[in-house]
Parts: structure tokens; C-alpha cells; sequence
């Protein structure tokens, strides 16, 4: 099985480029002009419709985001994931804004909910970015993932979980990732693994197979190791138990700051 929340779904996140345009501090939403509100609004109602040709419509066709995706890459994975949920609902909120020489930046908080059939099983999908975003001309130009954490279910009574994950690591520290089972295991086995995967237009793309271990304890426990270079990547839990499955991940930020 694979999983895959994209951050800049486009009813997710609000970003900014630092060292581009003169910046001031950032406003609470409070304050936004009503053209922000507006855009915001408008894009949250073209992502529950599914309307992909308005929500492109707040892409500039210079779109870049920082996993490397550019507009046209936007469009062919957001066909991809509205086709696998039969159900989607999406609530953007307003963080904060600002004004640039060229436009505003605003940063939102996104959450995403979702309904998968798949094989005759009920996938569930829960997802929160916070996010911001670019506008010029108003038309989003790039965007960029501040958090991300999203989680899939499925099952009677899937696994609750307790992730223990760092945001962030220094280049190449060694860093824990425990998923911690909250209900005692009786008799039952645990099945289980950890992924550490890209967030590119590549790695989006390229198919993984999914093995799983039997746990001996009541959840994963283990020690990553970030790259020795600026990276951004998905930490994943995957436990299968026989009454449900849970998948969480979060995004892992790996800066040389």
C-alpha cells in the first residue's frame, strides 16, 4: 500500500520565498484586504468541488513549489488524488498575511478529510498543513511546506498511535521515530514498518513495495539518520493489526541553519 497527502494540494498552504521582495512583519488574518479573504475563500470552495480548472486558475503558469513541482505537475497529481477519493472536504485557514513589493505572502493552516474505496475496504484520510504561499498578481508563483503530518485508516478499529518525530534535524544527525501503540497487545500481532521517502515530482511518482515485519513490541522504535545535505523528507508508520491498519507521516526538514 502507498500514501501520499501533498502539501500543496490547492487547498493547502500558504507560502514565501524568503529574499524576494521587501518584507514586513506578518499580520494577523484579522487584518487581511478583502482580495486575500477572497482568494483564500475561493480556492477552498474549487478544492471541495473538485474544480480543477478554477483551482489552476490561482497558479501562475511560473508556478514553482519547493518539492520541485511546477503547474503542470500541480494539475496531473491533483487529477491522481481526486480520483482515488470518492469524498474530499477541505478547510483553509487564515494565519496570517503580509504585503510584499509585488503582492502579499499568507501563511494557512489546512486541514483535508477524504473517503477511499479501494478493494472493498474503507480508507480514511485525515491531513493538517500549515503552509505559506506567494501571490503576485494574484496568482500563487510558489509555494512552500512550513509542517505536515497526515494519517490513513481503515478497519473496525484501527491502531491508535503516538508519533514521536523531531520537525526538524541538523545535516546528518541521528535522530529517534517512535510510533507507539496505545492499546495493549494481548494475543493479537502486529505487523509494521517505517518508511523514510522523498517529497519530489519524482519520488511522487516512482512505485515502492510495501513489506511489513512482525513487532515484537507494542510499536516501531528507531533511529533514522538525516543526508548530509538540505533535504525534505516523508517519516511514515505503517501498523497493521487484525482488526485495522493506521498509516501517519510527517514531514521530516533537514537544514544546514
Amino acid at each position: 500500500m502507498r500514501h501520499r497527502i501533498w502539501s500543496w494540494l490547492p487547498a493547502l498552504a500558504v507560502m514565501t520565498w524568503a529574499g524576494v521582495g521587501a518584507r514586513v512583519e506578518a499580520a494577523p488574518a484579522d487584518t487581511a484586504p478583502a482580495d486575500v479573504v477572497a482568494a483564500i475563500d475561493a480556492m477552498e470552495a474549487a478544492s471541495n468541488q473538485q474544480d480543477l480548472e478554477a483551482v489552476l486558475q490561482f497558479y501562475d503558469e511560473s508556478f514553482r513549489h519547493q518539492d520541485g513541482f511546477d503547474r503542470s505537475e500541480l494539475e496531473a497529481v491533483l487529477k491522481q488524488f481526486w480520483q482515488h477519493y470518492t469524498a474530499l472536504t477541505y478547510d483553509i485557514e487564515l494565519v496570517s498575511w503580509e504585503s510584499t513589493t509585488s503582492g502579499y505572502e499568507t501563511e494557512t493552516l489546512t486541514r483535508v478529510e477524504g473517503i477511499q474505496r479501494r478493494d472493498g475496504r474503507q480508507l480514511t484520510l485525515t491531513a493538517e498543513v500549515r503552509s505559506r504561499q506567494r501571490f503576485e498578481a494574484g496568482a500563487i508563483v510558489y509555494q512552500e511546506v512550513l509542517s505536515e503530518e497526515s494519517r490513513l485508516t481503515a478497519g473496525s478499529n484501527p491502531p491508535n498511535l503516538t508519533l514521536n518525530l523531531p520537525q526538524q534535524v541538523d545535516l546528518g544527525e541521528r535522530y529517534e521515530f517512535d510510533a507507539i501503540v496505545a492499546e495493549p497487545l494481548g494475543e493479537r500481532d502486529l505487523l509494521g514498518r517505517a518508511l523514510d521517502e522523498g517529497v519530489t515530482s519524482d519520488d511522487f511518482f516512482k512505485p515502492r513495495p510495501l513489506n511489513l515485519n512482525v513487532l515484537a513490541a507494542g510499536g516501531l522504535f528507531k533511529i533514522g539518520q538525516a543526508p548530509s545535505q538540505p533535504d525534505e523528507r516523508w517519516i511514515s508508520a505503517v501498523i497493521v493489526r487484525e482488526d485495522g491498519l493506521v498509516i501517519t507521516t510527517r514531514r521530516l526538514q533537514v537544514s544546514d541553519k
